[in-house]
C-alpha cells in the first residue's frame, strides 16, 4: 500500500505548491482527497498524484491505502497518471463520479494551460480498476 501525503482536502479550493505558496484557487471545491506519493516520480517528473476516496482528510495527513484504479491522464504532453486510493472497493457510482470529474478537470486544466502560455495536449483517457 502506497502512503500519500494529502495536499488539497475534499471541499477546499485552494491548491499550493510544494514551497507552500498558491498554485491556483479554484471555482469549484475539490470533491476528493488530493495528494501525491512522497518519492516516486510519474511521466511528467512530478510525484505521483493521487485521489483518496472517503472522508475530508486533513491538508498534510499521510495515508495508507490499497490503490484500487489508475486514471490515465496526459498532461502538457507528458503521461501523468493519477492513483485512486480506497479503504474498499471501487463502485460502479464512484467510478463514474470520477470519470464526471475527470472530464471537467481536463477542460480546466487546458484553460489554464492557455492563460499559463503553456502547450501539449491534455487529455483524460480513461479508468482503469486495479
Amino acid at each position: 500500500m502506497p502512503e500519500v501525503l494529502i495536499e488539497l482536502s475534499r471541499g477546499a479550493i485552494i491548491k499550493r505548491r510544494a514551497d507552500g505558496s498558491i498554485d491556483f484557487v479554484s471555482p469549484l471545491p475539490c470533491p476528493y482527497n488530493y495528494g501525491s506519493l512522497p518519492g516516486p516520480r510519474g511521466g511528467d517528473g512530478h510525484p505521483i498524484d493521487a485521489i483518496v476516496l472517503g472522508p475530508r482528510l486533513p491538508a498534510r495527513a499521510r495515508v495508507d491505502l490499497p490503490v484500487v484504479a489508475e486514471v490515465d491522464f496526459v498532461d502538457e504532453g507528458r503521461v501523468d497518471t493519477k492513483l485512486i486510493l480506497s479503504a474498499a472497493q471501487l463502485t460502479s457510482a464512484q467510478a463514474r463520479g470520477l470519470v464526471a470529474f475527470f472530464r471537467v478537470y481536463t477542460l480546466f486544466k487546458r484553460a489554464l494551460a492557455r492563460v499559463r502560455g503553456r502547450g501539449g495536449e491534455i487529455s483524460f483517457r480513461g479508468i482503469r480498476r486495479v
